[in-house]
């Protein structure tokens, strides 16, 4: 907020190109507040502005920046800046820049890393994508198990200048094998001539060093940290993951599976900085799919083409009908996807939610289908409009509403489970899609229904 109430002024300063005004405002801002400042503006105004800041405030500056803008300020940023902003960028920030950019503008990158940030760098960028390898920096602080309290002190006041984590102390033997972990609490109140090894805290949990997002999450979830080592499949510590990380991850996470629920893949950046071609690509195929979907309850239709040729009122209901079955089963696979998301359900699940979502479509189903029967017998003139028998029209329409929310919440809550047991992601289980899938079945519904109730009046 202070960032944008200061934006104006900056840019006046910058128009006037009154550097030494600039600097003196941005010493006393902090660093969220001055990529507020810069985060709209061109590219070349923004590598004026980190020409000023000192090293470590413009590399803190630049990690809170949107991906677009790191791009734009990457080419416009001379070799010595650059090199000063990658080397003071934190390991795991500076990854996922590296992997989004330009495969040119990466080796240009990686070539003005130090030596052992680049062994970093590319240490980091041999993990799968989305695993905690990616995620995890590799700035941390071991002590040893044989150390004594007072001793393992003294080595966090040594070593700990450069770490920005030392709520919590990991333990590890010579050869770098994680044993357990110590809250920095526990070792200030344990007696100073106490082993490390000897000091009782929190079971150890760790995440190996391959784990998806989703699963190193659902681990911070479970044991309310704030940092988790990261292990290679031998249990040797090289890496942790702290909670701002995770706050990342769950937002990538969730803006995934949110853009998949509209029925489209998820976008690899922001809304703004993916080009039109991506848009459409990334939205085309879908529509594509859900339209051909479309196309066959066009096919269902005209199957029915002489029964709406002798009853041409029935068309007047069917998006009624369609819309409620639609409605129902997006509820139902929304709820279904986020209770599987935050492990509310397990697969094993299914059938408990089947019978619940049974219930729910009938009650659903009964009450909707008492408002269809209602607006067809009452509605003004209907006699006129539907013929002498339009209270057996009626009693067609509430009971396809009936039956369509049925079909629609079981098909809605299964679907998650089928996808999630084929090893998918069930939030591709999109709404558009189980709202195409019911339209389908309901035009089946709603005719044979119609056909039963309504042959003596044909």
């Amino acid at each position: 907020m202070l960032g944008n109430l200061l934006k104006p002024e900056c840019e006046e300063l910058i128009r006037k190109k009154d550097y030494a005004a600039l600097r003196d405002a941005f010493a006393s801002m902090d660093a969220a507040d001055i990529s507020e400042v810069i985060e709209d503006l061109p590219p070349e105004d923004s590598g004026v502005l980190f020409r000023l800041l000192p090293r470590d405030k413009a590399a803190e500056t630049f990690e809170y920046l949107p991906f677009e803008q790191q791009s734009e300020l990457v080419g416009t940023l001379g070799t010595e800046q650059l090199v000063n902003l990658l080397n003071e960028m934190a390991a795991d920030d500076r990854t996922r820049l590296l992997e989004e950019l330009p495969a040119e503008v990466t080796r240009r990158a990686l070539r003005t890393l130090t030596p052992d940030e680049l062994k970093i760098a590319r240490q980091l960028l041999g993990y799968p994508e989305k695993s905690a390898g990616r995620f995890m920096t590799p700035e941390y602080l071991a002590i040893r198990p044989q150390m004594t309290a007072s001793e393992a002190l003294q080595a966090i006041r040594e070593r700990g200048k450069d770490i920005d984590s030392l709520n919590v102390i990991f333990v590890s033997d010579e050869k770098g094998l994680l044993l357990d972990d110590v809250r920095l609490s526990s070792l200030v109140l344990a007696d100073p001539d106490m082993r490390v090894s000897d000091i009782q805290d929190r079971p150890l949990v760790s995440i190996p060093a391959m784990a998806t997002r989703e699963e190193f999450i659902h681990l911070f979830e479970k044991y309310d940290r704030v940092v988790l080592p990261v292990t290679d499949s031998n249990g040797v510590l090289v890496g942790i993951i702290t909670a701002d990380d995770v706050l990342d991850a769950a937002e990538e996470e969730a803006t995934e599976d949110i853009h998949r629920l509209g029925g489209m893949e998820a976008l690899d950046t922001s809304y703004m900085g993916t080009s039109l071609w991506d848009m459409v690509r990334k939205r085309g195929g879908w529509l594509t799919i859900l339209f051909l979907g479309q196309m066959l309850t066009a096919g269902a239709m005209t199957a029915y083409q002489g029964q709406l040729e002798a009853s041409a009122y029935l068309a007047i209901f069917i998006p009624l009908i369609l819309s409620s079955g639609g409605n129902s089963g997006s509820q139902a696979t929304s709820l279904i996807i986020r209770a599987l998301a935050v492990r509310d359900l397990e697969l094993s699940d299914w059938w408990r939610v089947a019978l619940r979502e049974l219930a729910s479509g009938l009650l659903l189903g009964l009450f909707l289908g008492m408002l269809g029967i209602l607006r067809v017998v009452f509605w003004p003139e209907a006699a006129s409009l539907y013929g002498g028998a339009f209270r057996w029209v009626g009693l067609t329409v509430g009971c396809s509403v009936l039956a369509v929310v049925i079909f629609g919440t079981l098909s809605g809550s299964m679907l998650p489970f089928m996808l999630r047991r084929l090893g998918l992601d069930p939030a591709t289980a999109s709404a558009p899609f189980v709202s195409t899938l019911v339209d389908v079945a309901g035009v089946s519904i709603y005719f044979t229904t119609a056909m039963y109730l309504l042959s003596e009046f044909a």
